[in-house]
């Protein structure tokens, strides 16, 4: 059991991922070729929820991604299907830009149960507020559901045009009725991104990778550069996340630089908990 668990439990983790196994492994076999990580945690839905259960995870959110066009609609049935046989799943939705009607395929989805929308923009060669995908975004207002953003250039995508402060800030300019959250804290812009949250109501970040005790080696990003005073005035816009199972390393290591900075219980319980509740529109 983990000895931090009263301080962690009860938690939402809002950033894991459930692919079906062969899209799982194409997706790991590139991360371990881009990036070097290797991976042990399993990929079966029960396995997953074996871990975060044990955390104490009460409730955990499913993001997907596709790659190319005409592959949003199974994967988004396929999670909604995972989603009616567990008790603690959120699943999410995405579309590609590609796709030939946006909207419907994100309606469907969120008529089948998915309660948000995930973007990773430089995989799915998208920006954030890209024109392309304006029906998918008008459909998440209608629905009130938030939508997730891999928008910042961590960990190789520097020189990728579809991610950025930047472009993240259009975003926030564009649609402020959406609840938008740029993960991994906006890295490698993390200033630019606290100062998003600070300033927008809608603005919210994920803790995922990014505030791991593994950042620096996995990638080159210095969680102490982010003050315990960050979390303590925007505990209210940041949530924890973790991207399990895709993680080269326990799933403690994703709270626990966190956990070891002391900070303050109402802190903790909005970070680990009450955030991602607000952001999910989940009920008291």
């Amino acid at each position: 059991m983990d000895t931090d668990q009263d301080t962690f439990a009860p938690a939402i983790d809002p950033h894991t991922h459930l692919f079906p196994e062969g899209l799982m492994s194409a997706i790991r076999d590139v991360l371990t070729e881009e990036a070097g990580w290797e991976f042990d945690h399993p990929v079966a839905r029960s396995a997953v929820e074996e871990i975060l259960a044990e955390a104490g995870v009460e409730t955990y959110v499913a993001l997907p991604y596709v790659h190319r066009p005409e592959m949003a609609r199974d994967l988004n049935s396929w999670l909604c299907e995972q989603a009616e046989v567990s008790e603690m799943l959120i699943p999410f939705a995405t579309v590609h830009p590609e796709d030939e009607d946006v909207g419907n395929v994100v309606r469907e989805a969120f008529e089948a149960g998915a309660r948000g929308l995930k973007f990773h923009c430089p995989v799915q060669e998208v920006a954030p507020a890209d024109p392309r995908i304006e029906e998918a975004l008008a459909v998440a207002a209608e629905y009130d559901a938030p939508i997730t953003y891999h928008g910042g250039t961590a960990p190789m995508f520097e020189d990728n045009h579809y991610v950025g402060a930047e472009l993240f800030a259009e975003l926030l300019d564009s649609y402020p009725e959406l609840r938008v959250c740029c993960a991994h804290m906006g890295t490698y812009e993390t200033d630019a991104f606290v100062e998003f949250a600070r300033e927008y109501d809608n603005a919210y970040l994920d803790t995922t990778f990014a505030m791991s005790t593994q950042a620096e080696q996995t990638m080159g990003f210095d969680p102490g550069s982010i003050p315990d005073e960050t979390f303590v005035k925007l505990s209210e816009s940041i949530m924890y996340g973790s991207d399990l199972p895709n993680i080269p390393y326990p799933y403690r290591e994703e709270r626990a630089e966190l956990l070891g900075r002391d900070l303050p219980e109402e802190t903790c319980r909005d970070l680990f908990y009450r955030t991602a509740r607000e952001y999910l529109g989940l009920p008291e």
